[in-house]
């Protein structure tokens, strides 16, 4: 927190005091909060017991904190799975709201749970790293739904006592803390920001209240580059595709101009020709003309913006998080004479630098998946569009019920913990507000496998020709793994991709 000039900080569950008192002995001002009269005697003697600090404490109900708390706080703590204790989602909401309301324009929520995805998924385990009870404690789930967890701590006295908690899943919470208007929120896994390889215990989300307008983008070309703007998931897949391997690879091996999964004639047809084939495939679904505005989310190397202004003398705005494909994107754009016809910026699409209701058309090809939190750009693409505008994209997803373990080798090659799916897209595009087109879906999962097995049989041709002088060996050893995981995972039908076409 210090980081981020953080001094007053509200502890909205401040419990026996302990949080508080961290607070302070780190040069914080902290006030203390609790609903409990109780706890707040309790925290305000371990106050004194623990340093001899004197708690400011404040007995307050989130759900009118402003009424009983006062002042602005450039932080509010929210720790120790409190948040669960809420069972009602207008409770939540109005807790959130008045968190919001509190804070100063530029201040920060930090809020935890239990990795509650886990219990309700897979069963109860834990590490007990980070939050325990100690050594002597047993703790178990007694009863687990969708609604309600009942906890179990047996103590060595023979005691047992019981906790009943709502298990808030981390997706939900983050959307909740999205539609009071939190704009930026990274999740972390037990403290981690990369915990893919182990369930964490608990999720820490810190939420922004900083309010940053599209009409005011903070960087060139109508984008936002500073690492800070970026998520997590975001971030990582803007430092491969920044590298000088990746930016070499896809270039030469993947199909050059097109970096997506082609639709093929036949297995040998040449990636470049099978990868065209998919945009020419979506562009002629939509009803493109000059005066049409197309914002290709992900743009990669341009392909699609190109063919879509060389063919229908449409509009493209190119959004690309990785700078070092844009410069060749603008690069190509100019040997084309198509500098006015595309816009290229650097940017999210978690974040698109964009006002509302601005474009014809979103399109994205294989981007998503980079998402930390995939129904973000789906969210910015419903903001952006006009109405009646059409939104067209493909993913490689898992398939429908698949679960994320299975799909670990994939996961850890892209740095994910989960990926999309079509029932996934179909819920939160429906939650949106878009109609389907032509069935919403179409399904290629056999173009997925061909693609993949593709892009391997030519990077060992390559490979045995020289492509070690451009890509280091390190990277072609990684991705040729990547790669058989990918067709693996498709004719197992753990994966699959395909054609989403929907309008408002």
């Amino acid at each position: 927190m210090r980081e981020r000039g953080v001094k007053k900080v509200l502890d909205v569950a401040t419990g026996t005091g302990f949080h508080s008192v961290r607070l302070l002995e780190a040069g914080f001002e902290a006030v203390s909060a609790d609903g409990s009269a109780e706890m707040l005697a309790q925290a305000f003697s371990n106050g004194l017991k623990h340093g001899d600090h004197i708690l400011r404490v404040v007995q307050a109900d989130w759900r009118w904190l402003n009424r009983d708390a006062h002042g602005e706080y450039d932080a509010i703590v929210c720790l120790g799975n409190s948040f669960t204790h809420l069972f009602s989602e207008r409770d939540r909401r109005k807790a959130l709201a008045e968190f919001y309301a509190m804070l100063k324009h530029d201040g920060i929520l930090i809020l935890d749970h239990r990795n509650y995805d886990a219990i309700l998924d897979r069963g109860y385990s834990s590490k007990h790293v980070y939050y325990y009870c100690g050594e002597d404690v047993a703790v178990e789930p007694e009863y687990v739904d969708e609604g309600l967890v009942r906890m179990r701590y047996s103590f060595p006295d023979e005691s047992v006592y019981h906790l009943n908690m709502f298990p808030l899943r981390k997706d939900y919470t983050r959307r909740l803390m999205e539609e009071v208007g939190f704009q930026r929120i990274e999740t972390y896994g037990d403290f981690q920001h990369t915990y893919r390889e182990e369930r964490p215990d608990f999720f820490i989300h810190v939420a922004e209240k900083e309010y940053r307008t599209t009409e005011e983008p903070v960087g060139p070309n109508g984008s936002v580059p500073a690492d800070g703007e970026y998520s997590g998931a975001v971030g990582t897949a803007r430092d491969y595709y920044n590298s000088a391997d990746a930016d070499a690879f896809y270039w030469s091996v993947w199909g050059g101009e097109d970096i997506h999964i082609g639709i093929y004639d036949r297995p040998d047809e040449p990636i470049a020709e099978a990868s065209r084939r998919t945009v020419a495939r979506m562009a002629g679904q939509l009803d493109l003309t000059e005066s049409s505005v197309v914002l290709d989310l992900g743009a990669g190397f341009g392909g699609s913006a190109r063919y879509l202004a060389e063919t229908y003398g449409c509009r493209v705005m190119a959004l690309n998080l990785s700078e070092v494909e844009n410069e060749r994107h603008r690069a190509l754009n100019a040997e084309r004479g198509l500098t006015e016809a595309i816009e290229v910026m650097d940017g999210s699409f978690e974040s698109i630098p964009l006002p509302d209701d601005s474009v014809d058309v979103v399109w994205s090809q294989d981007a998503f998946l980079h998402s930390g939190n995939r129904a973000r750009p789906l969210e910015e693409a419903a903001r952006v569009l006009r109405p009646g505008g059409h939104l067209i994209f493909t993913d490689p997803m898992a398939a429908d019920g698949c679960p994320a373990e299975t799909l670990r080798p994939i996961l850890d090659r892209i740095h994910l913990e989960t990926m999309g799916s079509p029932e996934f897209y179909r819920h939160e595009l429906a939650r949106l507000g878009f109609i389907e087109v032509g069935g919403g879906f179409q399904e290629h999962r056999e173009q997925l496998i061909t693609h993949y097995a593709r892009v391997l049989e030519e990077t060992r041709h390559q490979e045995a020709n020289g492509l070690t002088e451009q890509v280091s060996a390190d990277y072609l050893t990684h991705m040729k793994k990547g790669l058989s995981n990918w067709v693996e995972g498709g004719r197992n039908r753990h994966v699959t991709w395909g054609i989403f076409h929907f309008t408002r």
